[in-house]
C-alpha cells in the first residue's frame, strides 16, 4: 500500500506560517485559539519530517513556545500566558501589516528601484471665482457671436465654392459617348461605361444618357440589365 504524500507549501518563517493556519482554519489573530492553532502547527511539522524536509531552528522554537504557552494557559494564574499570547498576537499583526506593504510595493514596482505611486485624487472646484468688470462681459459676448457669425460665414463659402467647383458634364456629350462605343463594339457592358469615371456629375450624366437613348429606341438593354445594344430593325415589317 503506497503512503499518503502531502503537498507542503514553502514558508518563509514560522509567523508566515501562523499566518497560513489562522487565515486557513478562520482564526480570529486578535483572539487566536493556542490548541488549535498548536494542533495544526504540529501537523504541519510532522508532513514535513514525512517528506524529508529541513526545518529551520526558528520553526522549532515557534513550536516550542506555542507549547510553553498551552501549558502555562493550563496554570492556575494564567497571567504569564496571556502576556505571552498577546505579544505572539502583536508579532503576527505587524508581520501581517508588512506582508500587505510588500504585496502593495510589488503591484508598483517597475524595475530597479523604481516605484510608482498611484495618482492622488485632486478634488476639483468647479465655481468661477474670478470677478470682471460688466463691460469686459459684455465686450467678450459681442466678441463671441462675431466669431460665431465668422464661423458660419467661412462655413458656406466651403459649401459654395465646393458646388461651384465641381466639374458640369452634359448629358448631350455623354450620349455622344455611348454611341461612339456601340458603333465600335456593337455592344456594350453597362459597368465598363463607367470606368475611370471619379466625377459625380459625370457618372450622373452617363446614366441619364443611358436612359435616354433608351427611351428613344435608339438602343435597348439586355434581359439581365447588364448590356447595351443597338435596337435590331426587323426588315420584313419595314418592307
Amino acid at each position: 500500500m503506497e503512503t499518503i504524500s502531502f503537498k507542503l507549501d514553502v514558508f518563509e518563517g514560522p509567523l508566515d506560517l501562523l499566518l497560513h493556519l489562522i487565515s486557513k482554519h478562520k482564526l480570529n489573530i486578535n483572539d487566536i485559539e493556542i490548541s488549535k492553532l498548536l494542533e495544526q502547527y504540529l501537523l504541519y511539522i510532522e508532513q514535513a519530517k514525512e517528506q524529508d524536509l529541513e526545518l529551520a531552528g526558528e520553526f522549532l522554537e515557534m513550536a516550542a513556545r506555542l507549547i510553553y504557552i498551552k501549558t502555562v494557559s493550563l496554570l492556575p494564574k494564567p497571567q504569564e500566558a496571556e502576556d505571552i499570547k498577546k505579544e505572539l498576537q502583536g508579532a503576527l499583526i505587524e508581520y501581517s501589516l508588512c506582508k500587505k506593504a510588500a504585496e502593495k510595493l510589488k503591484g508598483q514596482f517597475c524595475g530597479h528601484d523604481i516605484f510608482v505611486r498611484e495618482p492622488l485624487k485632486i478634488k476639483l472646484d468647479s465655481e468661477y471665482k474670478l470677478k470682471h468688470p460688466p463691460e469686459k462681459l459684455v465686450e467678450a459676448f459681442f466678441r463671441m457671436n462675431v466669431k460665431k457669425a465668422d464661423l458660419m460665414k467661412k462655413a458656406d463659402e466651403q459649401k459654395i465654392n465646393a458646388v461651384v467647383q465641381q466639374k458640369v458634364v452634359s448629358v448631350i456629350s455623354k450620349v455622344v459617348f455611348v454611341l461612339k462605343n456601340l458603333y465600335r463594339h456593337g455592344k456594350s457592358r453597362i459597368d465598363s461605361l463607367f470606368d475611370g469615371m471619379t466625377g459625380r456629375s459625370e457618372r450622373v450624366a452617363t446614366f441619364l444618357a443611358i436612359l435616354e437613348l433608351t427611351k428613344s429606341g435608339r438602343i435597348m438593354i439586355s434581359d439581365d440589365n447588364t448590356e447595351i445594344f443597338f435596337k435590331r430593325v426587323n426588315k420584313n415589317a419595314a418592307e
